[in-house]
């Protein structure tokens, strides 16, 4: 008997098999997935459009194609044609057939993605690369055969003492009409005072840049304005090379399978950056065209797709990149639609999978001028770990992969509106309540009942679980006595809130009456275990660093990143994300990459600060240290079977202090 066919969707990373002939609005509601249908499936309004990825994704063991859905009639295409969304289809009339990979833009979904990577305030010495000054340039005259660019540099050298200086085509372009215009005075665009990237006429002001950290899940930019250093908008999206691998590897491998894939994962984010920047402009009321000047960090992968540079040396060892050095480029050769002038300033790597936006942590964080020793983690899909102070540095990179992000969990789901994101049991009846994105109320507080007044209905009520959820729920399962310390379901719970398949249980986190599915909500075995593999790859990778530094403890740990921004330093620690540290010194800083390239924008000093510091760390490779691996095991269970934990005394439940494991040591510890 043939299976049915197998939905998945993206970037919401949901996924399920339907009946044959269900439309793919039944579908994605089905899983809980909302998008947008104004005009109940009339073909008039068009917001619930979709794309349908073409090829093989042996990740997903499915082979998606358009013609797997029901043709699209002559209505259909008419009002895509209108809309000019060709290469769409309308899911309210799109008919699965067969297993198909959607992704739903973020205009069609009814609940937006929440991209939790807003820019810190910080004190930046404001020194750009981009400035313009405003020159009198002799008239042309008979009988001097020097050019208009000629007497440009003779002005720019006796005003404002700069020499050697060279001209883009672009400005080169409008030089002549600008000095006649301004009647031989212009103000001049520089880029690092060394070329002449536009003139305008007469007196003009105003240049700006954006900072973008490129991150495998999220794209974040920040708006700037480069002469009182400003932040102007941010603006945020997701990153749609999901579509083509929820890690580094799988989009590694899509690359290296497809003969086009470089191509399909290079034009999706120079599309992704243009839009970015267009939204960000129309924000500070600004055209993308006036932006002079952008400053892009990411991990070593990310750049590589970015610039069009294949990734597949960077799938295995030794990891070879293609350039470690910052880079200074064209905005225009890479696709890129702001002026068309600008310059891209790339900033360095520090090896094969720690990349520039470590680099902009570090420069954001400075912990090379400390005196303490810190711990700094950047938590993704890939995590980048850095240890050290003024004296020493040691990085790595640790492949934690994309559960955090709650990809992975059978109800994981990105941050959005009715994404579970606080959990709290209780330890005597195990029962939990928990609150979703949305929704100020904690669930015990939601009235239940089908004549519950509308003015007292929950906003939203649960999708799924989002990675802080699912941390604190796993967390606390612990705490609760539900889960034992090598991460097994304890045999005794039984009961309504639990549900046993063999020896694999789950746990009930959120009764169907208080899903958007109608469906319960269950923590299961196999979500447990994905988060223990990929917190033990995280703390392994800090105590590979510790070790090779010679230290047993650290004075102060940073979590960096959107994830890091959001996960509770007490349910952190219970787990065994990070080593032990008093809870008051562990620290989350936000997106501290992206206000690394926005402090790289708005100052060129930190530039040349950064280039040092990436080459002055000490990589450590995690792929190939056979301690990484004794570290990794050991550090499955929770919160881990190798250290002593006196700064969670009374917070552990005794099973966690007493527990054996069959192949590691665990010190006892009283309170």
């Amino acid at each position: 008997m043939s299976q049915d066919p197998l939905v998945i969707l993206m970037p919401s990373g949901r996924r399920d098999r339907v009946p044959a002939g269900a439309t793919l609005l039944d579908a994605a509601r089905q899983m809980g997935v909302e998008i947008e249908s104004i005009c109940g499936g009339r073909l008039t309004c068009g917001k619930c459009k979709v794309q349908i990825e073409e090829g093989s994704f042996p990740k997903h063991g499915i082979v998606s194609a358009s013609a797997h859905l029901s043709p699209a009639s002559r209505e259909e295409q008419a009002l895509l044609a209108e809309m000019h969304a060709s290469g769409c289809r309308l899911s309210c009339v799109a008919a699965v057939q067969g297993d198909v990979l959607v992704f739903v833009p973020e205009e069609s979904r009814a609940h937006k993605q929440i991209i939790r990577k807003s820019a810190t305030d910080r004190v930046i010495d404001v020194a750009p690369a981009v400035r313009q000054v405003y020159v009198e340039v002799e008239p042309a005259a008979l009988g001097h055969h020097r050019g208009d660019w000629g007497r440009l540099q003779d002005a720019l050298a006796a005003e404002w003492g700069l020499s050697d200086l060279r001209i883009d085509l672009y400005a080169l372009q409008r030089l002549q009409a600008a000095l006649r215009k301004g009647k031989w005075t212009v103000t001049v665009t520089l880029w690092q005072d060394r070329e002449v990237i536009d003139v305008q006429p007469g007196y003009a002001e105003g240049v700006y840049g954006l900072a973008v950290d490129i991150g495998s899940t999220t794209v974040a930019g920040y708006l700037c304005d480069l002469r009182t250093g400003q932040l102007l908008a941010t603006e945020s999206a997701m990153n749609p090379q999901v579509i083509y691998g929820e890690d580094l590897m799988s989009r590694i491998s899509y690359a290296m399978q497809h003969r086009d894939g470089l191509d399909k994962m290079h034009k999706a984010i120079i599309d992704t950056l243009n839009k970015l920047a267009a939204a960000a402009a129309r924000s500070a009321n600004l055209r993308a065209s006036q932006i002079h000047e952008a400053v892009f960090v990411g991990n070593t992968t990310m750049i590589h797709l970015l610039l069009g540079i294949d990734p597949v040396e960077l799938g295995g060892a030794p990891f070879a990149l293609a350039n470690r050095d910052a880079m200074d480029l064209k905005a225009r050769d890479l696709g890129l639609r702001l002026h068309p002038a600008a310059n891209v300033h790339v900033l360095p790597a520090e090896a094969g999978h720690v990349g520039a936006d470590n680099v902009g942590v570090l420069i954001a964080e400075e912990p090379y001028n400390q005196d303490e020793i810190v711990l700094t983690v950047d938590v993704g899909t890939n995590a980048e770990i850095v240890l050290g102070h003024r004296q020493w540095m040691y990085s790595a990179s640790s492949p934690t992969g994309p559960a955090f992000e709650g990809a992975q969990i059978t109800f994981g789901m990105r941050a959005a509106p009715g994404a579970i994101e606080r959990v709290r049991i209780d330890p005597i009846s195990k029962q939990a309540r928990f609150r979703v994105i949305g929704e100020e109320r904690w669930s015990d507080a939601w009235p239940a009942g089908p004549d519950v007044p509308v003015e007292e209905q929950p906003k939203h009520l649960a999708s799924g679980i989002c990675g802080s959820g699912i941390i604190e729920v796993i967390a606390e399962m612990f705490l609760a006595g539900i889960l034992l310390p090598d991460g097994r379901l304890h045999p005794d719970c039984q009961g309504a809130l639990f549900r046993w398949n063999g020896r694999k249980g789950a746990y009930l986190l959120a009764a169907g009456h208080q899903t958007t599915t109608g469906e319960p909500i269950y923590v299961t075995q196999d979500d447990v275990r994905s988060i223990q593999l990929a917190k033990a790859a995280l703390y392994a990778g800090a105590k590979l660093l510790m070790n090779r530094a010679g230290v047993a403890r650290v004075d102060r740990v940073v979590m960096a990143g959107a994830f890091g921004s959001y996960i509770d330093p007490k349910y952190a620690m219970i787990l065994g994300l990070i080593p032990d540290c008093q809870l008051d010194r562990v620290s989350a800083v936000g997106n501290a990459a992206g206000d690394g390239a926005r402090i790289a924008l708005l100052n060129r000093r930190k530039r040349e600060e950064a280039q040092r510091i990436a080459e002055w760390v000490r990589y450590v490779e995690t792929a190939v240290d056979p301690a990484f691996q004794q570290e990794f095991i050991a550090a499955i269970h929770l919160p881990h079977a190798v250290d002593a934990f006196p700064h969670l005394d009374g917070l552990l439940p005794a099973a966690a202090i007493d527990f054996q494991p069959t192949r590691t040591r665990t010190r006892r510890v009283r309170a």
